[in-house]
């Protein structure tokens, strides 16, 4: 049965938050809010976690799984960036994109894209979010709250609780979050390519 944590949106309680983080570092998995939508969130390294998720999701090897971070120097730990592309990421965090990227060493081959050797990355504007990353010390291991047949993402908190309880350790409500996921870029290639148009605006990567 998964704990519910009802925490305030502009200061979250550093109680619950810390509860949280206890939760993810004992190889939990929690639903989390963000600056687009629900999340499903574990460790980097949680094995089990990732399987739990691909088996809520109903997804393959090939999905890109996203290291949600506190910031950019995090971020860079992870992925290789050039310059240009430091520039453009830079200019649109935080904020509600994800980018993919060649990913480093510090990745577990597990996580990255077969082929590619990829991952995704973002860095949200989001309170909460901030909140845990910060008492966690490391990225957020991540994919969309988004059920297997459904058109949009789960919103609210008290339906994920409900309809997810036996598959999470954690619910995190915050009260409203985006109904819309991430858009989408991949920076693998020679030029940048918008593979999902979401929450963030696509245009000054196009």
């Amino acid at each position: 049965m998964a704990k519910y944590f009802d925490v305030h949106p502009e200061n979250p309680q550093r109680r619950a938050i810390g509860q949280v983080v206890d939760i993810i570092r004992d190889d939990g998995l929690v639903a989390y809010p963000t600056d687009s939508c629900f999340a499903l969130g574990c460790q980097l390294g949680n094995k089990d976690g990732i399987e739990r998720i691909r088996a809520i999701r109903h997804l393959d090897d090939r999905h890109h799984f996203t290291l949600v971070c506190q910031n950019f120097a995090q971020l860079g730990q992870f992925v290789i960036v050039n310059n240009a592309v430091f520039r453009a990421i830079k200019a649109s965090t935080p904020g509600s994109y994800t980018f993919i990227l060649p990913a480093t060493k510090e990745v577990p081959r597990r996580l990255l894209h077969p082929r590619k050797k990829t991952v995704g990355v973002r860095i949200p504007d989001h309170v909460v979010v901030q909140a845990l990353l910060a008492e966690l010390g490391e990225p957020i291991l991540s994919s969309t709250m988004l059920l297997p047949g459904e058109a949009e993402p789960l919103t609210q908190g008290w339906q994920i609780k409900e309809e997810l309880d036996h598959l999470l350790d954690a619910v995190i409500d915050s009260g409203d979050c985006g109904t819309e996921p991430t858009t989408v870029i991949d920076f693998s290639g020679p030029e940048p390519e918008v593979v999902r148009r979401g929450a963030g605006d696509p245009a000054r990567f196009e």
